[in-house]
């Protein structure tokens, strides 16, 4: 057994064939094929089932390629270690970012941080927290940017700050008058689509699941923040937006924002890596530019707000 073995057999699983395992790493489909052979026969186990195209994983071959993620991991991490003993900062970072974070909060810090940090590649996605939560699992993906908390057993969490919630209603004006979540017209809410954290954080915060009287003959699933608010604007509605969100609005827009009785709903925003995350520098250096960013548009971010958790 071997590294290159244990990297073929994780590469035909990521990508779903043999053929396209062999383009990933750039050798013939047959010298793969063989290599993963041979160490079948030396594991006696089956990792792949051939009678079927493309190949099934079997059960025990799950458990392998599980374990082959770890092993490779390990080797990686032991490259960075050398790193940190020589001063070397180097390498790919992947990065996952929910998407009603990454356009409000990524511009405010990105351009700093690749600038000091020239010698790494930063591969950024806009992707859902369980597609994050998943690949961090997996060893896919480095570092999420998303709402927590998770409670995960395989991830970290680290704060970064905590993000009140605004109303937004078309319909009225700004005023002094705090709004009263527990008031709302909900006939006229709008929300994200499934699988994004706001909308469920929406959800709790309105209690829409106990709420049978609500029936819509259009239900538009929405992806994004701005897409989210044409519709709103469009049809006299309201919805709920994360406070960085609002800061670009146009001076119209901000006149139909509302703040919310304390105590105020809010989510929790996190970064998280998976437990055996080595690159302890370059996430303290992460984390270090988004609170130097936010902490002075937040303030005191833990004044009388609710946290409503993201699953």
């Amino acid at each position: 057994m071997n590294i290159q073995q244990l990297e073929y057999v994780v590469a035909v699983a990521d990508n779903g064939s043999f053929g396209k395992a062999a383009t990933a790493q750039f050798i013939g489909q047959s010298t793969l094929s063989t290599m993963i052979a041979r160490l079948e026969d030396e594991m006696k186990i089956k990792i792949f089932d051939r009678k079927y195209k493309p190949a099934n994983i079997t059960k025990e071959g799950e458990v392998f390629i599980n374990q082959c993620r770890v092993i490779l991991d390990e080797i990686n991490n032991l490259g960075e270690v050398v790193n940190n003993l020589t001063g070397a900062s180097s390498g790919t970072i992947k990065i996952g970012v929910i998407p009603t974070v990454a356009p409000y909060l990524l511009p405010l810090f990105v351009n700093k941080l690749t600038s000091e940090k020239p010698n790494i590649h930063f591969i950024i996605s806009e992707m859902t927290t369980q597609n994050i939560m998943d690949d961090i699992a997996q060893r896919k993906l480095d570092i999420g940017i998303l709402s927590t908390p998770l409670d995960h057993p395989d991830l970290i969490e680290h704060h970064l700050y905590n993000e009140p919630f605004y109303l937004y209603d078309k319909t009225h004006k700004r005023s002094e008058a705090l709004a009263d979540y527990k008031t709302l017209d909900y006939h006229r809410l709008w929300l994200m689509d499934e699988g994004h954290c706001l909308r469920h954080q929406v959800e709790s915060v309105c209690d829409l699941q106990n709420r049978s009287d609500l029936k819509r003959n259009l239900e538009y699933k929405s992806g994004s923040i701005d897409t989210l608010l044409r519709f709103v604007k469009k049809n006299k509605g309201l919805t709920l937006l994360p406070y960085l969100s609002t800061l670009g609005l146009s001076k119209a827009d901000k006149n139909h924002l509302s703040n919310f009785e304390r105590p105020a709903p809010a989510r929790s925003i996190g970064i998280v890596v998976h437990r055996n995350f080595s690159k302890r520098g370059l996430l303290d250096h992460l984390i270090a530019h988004i609170v130097a960013v936010t902490e002075p548009l937040f303030g005191l971010t833990n004044e009388e707000h609710w946290l409503v958790d993201p699953i």
